[in-house]
C-alpha cells in the first residue's frame, strides 16, 4: 500500500506507543486528521485551547514514561502550544508538537496566518523536523520522535499545506525506534571519593530531587547505611513519603522547618538529581556531593566538591557498599522531632472543627487526601494550591503528582488532569486549582465532559491571586486589589452550565459530603471551594529581609487605609481573622 507523509508520520508514532493526539484542527492539518480518522491506532482529542493540548500531551508523557502528542494549525495554532510545551522542556518530559504551516510558495510573503515557526520553537525544541520535501519522512520525523522519547525533550515536526499529503517517492521502512535512555555509572575512582566523603561525615543529609524517581529503594538503603535525614524536593513529593524511614520532609519556600534544618545544618550534603533552583536554602559551609545524568546540572546551584555524572540508581547503588559511616543518630533525632511536631501542627490546622469561615483551605486539602484512592493522580497548579498539597496531602501507595513545578505557570492543573485522565479513566485523578488558574483554563471543562473523564475538580476560591498577594507583601509593597483581586462567577453552577456535576462549599460540614459526591460521580466534578483570602503560606525560614518587608507592607497599608482606602482595611481584617483562628 502506497504511503504519503501523514500515514508514514502515524506509522513512526504509533511505532513508540502513541495513542492520544491533543490539538485544534485547522486547514493546514486538515489531512493529517483524515489519516487519524481512518487509522484505529489513534485517538484525536479535540480540545478548546491549544495550550491545553499541551499540557495534556506532558501529563501522558510524565505518566507513561513515553512521549505526548499535541498539535496545532499553521501560525496562532502552533503559538498557542507554547507555554504548555515549555512547561514540558522544564519538567523534563518528552514531547512531540505536530504543526502545520503555510505553502512554500507563500513563504516570505506575509501571507494570512504565516510565522517564522523555527524561530518561535528554537528555545523549546531540541530538535525541529521540518518536512519540507517527502523524501525526508520517515527519516526526519524518527530523528523527532525517537530524540523525545530517549532524551526526554521537546520536538517539533512541521507539515506544510503543501506537503502533508504528497506521497512518499520510496518505500523506506521505518527502523525500530530507540526508545529508552543508556544508565550511566560514573568510574569507579569518583565513586570511591564519594563513600569517602560521605563516610567521614558526623551530620550527613540526602537531597532528593525528581532523579529518584527510579532510585527509591537505593535511596532508602544509603540513607539507613548513613543514618541520614531524606529531604525532597516539592517534585519528589510522590517518591519519597512521611511514612517512609527517614524522611524529615520538604526544604525551601513551602517546605517545613525539619527539611531546612536538615539541610542547612549538615556537614555533608548529598544532592541526588536535584536541580532545586533555590540557593538560598542550600548550605555555605557543608561540603556538597552532586549526581546528576546532565553533567550542566553538576554544580549549577552551588558550589560542589564531588560531582558525578551518573543515574541515581545505579550510582548510589555503587555509592552504599563502600560507606563507612561514623555519624550519629544525634543529627537524625532531632530532625525526626522536629518533623513530628510539623505534622501534629498541620494535622490541627486541617482539623474539621476549625468551622469559622470564609473555611481554611487546609481542610479541603487535608478531607481530600484521606479520601482519595491509593493510587489517585493529583495535578497541581501553582500558587497557594500548591502549599496546600505539599502540606496537607499524603502521596503514600501509588500515588502521582504533577504540574507546573520548574515553569511555574497558572493555568497547569486542569489540563495536565485531562491528559491524565485519558490514559486510564478508572484511575482517580483530582486537579488542586487555584481560582486564578482555573480561570486560564476552565474551557476545556467541557472536553472532560465530551470524553466523560472523571476528573475531580477543587477550585480554592479565594477571588484573589493569593500567592502573588503574599510576595507583594514579603517585599514590602501594600495591597493593590486591582491587581490581585477576582471576580469570580459561581463555579459550581459552570460546572453545570458545561454539563459537569458541581457543588459549591461554604461551610465546614459540607466539606465530606462534596468530596464523598465528587468520587461517587460518573463524569467530572468540580468543588467549589469557599476559603479565606488571609491565609498567610509562611515559608520554614524567615530572613530579616522578608519579616522587615512584610511589616513595612503592614505599615503602608495601615496609612492607606487611613487615608479612606477601604479595600487595605478589608485585607488586614481577612488576615487577622484567618491567622487569629
Amino acid at each position: 500500500m502506497s504511503q504519503n507523509v501523514c500515514t508514514s508520520l502515524l506509522d513512526i508514532l504509533a511505532a513508540a506507543g502513541v495513542r492520544d493526539i491533543f490539538g485544534v484542527t485547522g486547514d493546514a492539518l486538515n489531512t493529517l486528521l483524515e489519516a487519524i480518522r481512518t487509522d484505529d491506532r489513534f485517538r484525536w482529542i479535540g480540545v478548546r485551547h491549544e495550550e491545553n493540548a499541551a499540557y495534556a500531551a506532558y501529563a501522558q508523557a510524565e505518566l507513561t514514561g513515553g512521549i505526548g502528542v499535541c498539535a496545532g494549525t499553521v501560525g496562532p495554532g502552533a503559538l498557542h502550544l507554547i507555554n504548555g510545551l515549555y512547561n514540558a522542556k522544564k519538567e523534563c518530559a518528552g514531547v512531540v508538537a505536530l504543526t502545520g504551516q503555510v505553502a512554500h510558495a507563500e513563504r516570505g510573503s506575509n501571507y494570512f496566518q504565516e510565522v517564522d515557526l523555527t524561530r518561535m520553537f528554537d528555545d523549546i525544541c531540541a530538535f525541529q523536523a521540518l518536512i519540507d520535501s517527502p523524501d525526508q519522512m520517515p527519516r526526519l520525523a524518527e530523528i523527532a520522535v525517537q530524540k523525545a522519547l530517549a532524551e526526554r525533550v521537546v520536538t517539533r515536526i512541521e507539515l506544510p499545506i503543501d506537503i502533508i499529503a504528497a506521497p512518499l517517492p520510496s518505500s523506506r521502512k521505518v527502523h525500530p525506534l530507540v526508545t529508552q535512555a543508556s544508565k550511566t555509572l560514573p568510574p569507579d575512582s569518583e565513586v570511591d571519593k564519594a563513600a569517602k566523603i560521605l563516610s567521614a561525615g558526623k551530620k550527613v543529609a540526602l537531597f532528593c530531587g525528581i532523579g529518584c524517581r527510579e532510585a527509591k529503594q537505593e535511596v532508602l538503603a544509603l540513607s539507613d547505611a548513613l543514618d541520614a535525614p531524606i529531604v525532597h524536593t516539592l517534585r519528589a513529593k510522590d517518591i519519597f513519603d512521611y511514612g517512609d524511614p527517614r524522611v524529615v520532609g520538604l526544604t525551601g519556600l513551602i517546605g517545613n522547618p525539619a527539611g531546612y534544618h536538615a539541610v542547612w545544618d549538615c556537614d555533608v550534603l548529598l544532592m541526588l538529581g536535584t536541580n532545586f533552583p533555590y540557593d538560598t536554602f542550600l548550605p555555605t559551609g557543608a561540603q556538597i556531593v552532586q549526581v546528576d545524568h546532565k553533567v550542566e546540572n553538576i554544580g549549577r546551584r552551588a558550589p560542589v566538591d564531588l560531582g558525578l555524572v551518573g543515574t541515581v540508581k545505579e550510582t548510589v547503588a555503587a555509592i552504599t557498599p563502600k560507606v563507612n559511616s561514623t555519624g550519629s543518630k544525634k543529627f537524625l533525632a532531632p530532625l525526626e522531632t522536629l518533623r513530628d511536631k510539623w505534622l501534629r501542627e498541620m494535622d490541627k490546622q486541617a482539623d474539621l472543627s476549625r468551622t469559622d469561615e470564609p473555611l481554611h483551605p487546609q481542610l479541603f486539602a487535608r478531607a481530600v487526601s484521606d479520601r482519595a484512592s491509593e493510587d489517585a493522580i493529583f495535578a497541581v497548579d501553582v500558587g497557594e494550591c500548591t502549599v496546600w498539597i505539599a502540606r496537607q496531602v499524603a502521596m503514600h501507595g501509588e500515588r502521582r503528582m504533577l504540574g507546573s513545578f520548574n515553569h511555574g505557570s497558572l493555568g497547569a492543573a486542569l489540563p495536565v488532569a485531562l491528559g491524565s485522565s485519558s490514559l486510564d479513566p478508572a484511575r482517580q485523578v483530582w486537579a488542586f486549582c487555584g481560582d486564578g488558574g482555573f480561570g486560564m483554563a476552565m474551557q476545556d471543562l467541557v472536553t472532560a465532559v465530551r470524553y466523560r473523564w472523571p476528573v475531580k475538580i477543587l477550585v480554592f476560591n479565594n477571588s484573589e491571586l493569593g500567592f502573588v498577594k503574599m510576595e507583594m507583601e514579603v517585599s514590602g509593597l501594600p495591597l493593590y486589589p486591582e491587581a490581585t483581586g477576582l471576580l469570580n462567577p459561581d463555579f459550581a453552577a459552570y460546572a453545570h452550565a458545561c454539563g459537569a456535576g458541581g457543588a459549591r462549599v461554604e461551610h465546614a460540614a459540607d466539606i465530606v459530603p462534596a468530596i464523598e459526591q465528587a468520587i461517587a460521580h460518573d463524569g467530572p466534578f468540580l468543588i467549589d471551594a469557599i476559603v479565606s483570602p488571609g491565609e498567610l503560606t509562611m515559608p520554614p525560614h524567615l530572613t530579616i529581609k522578608e519579616a522587615w518587608g512584610f511589616g513595612f507592607s503592614k505599615v503602608k497599608e495601615g496609612m492607606l487605609g487611613l487615608r479612606g482606602d477601604h479595600a487595605q482595611w478589608k485585607g488586614w481584617r481577612d488576615e487577622f481573622m484567618a491567622n487569629l483562628r
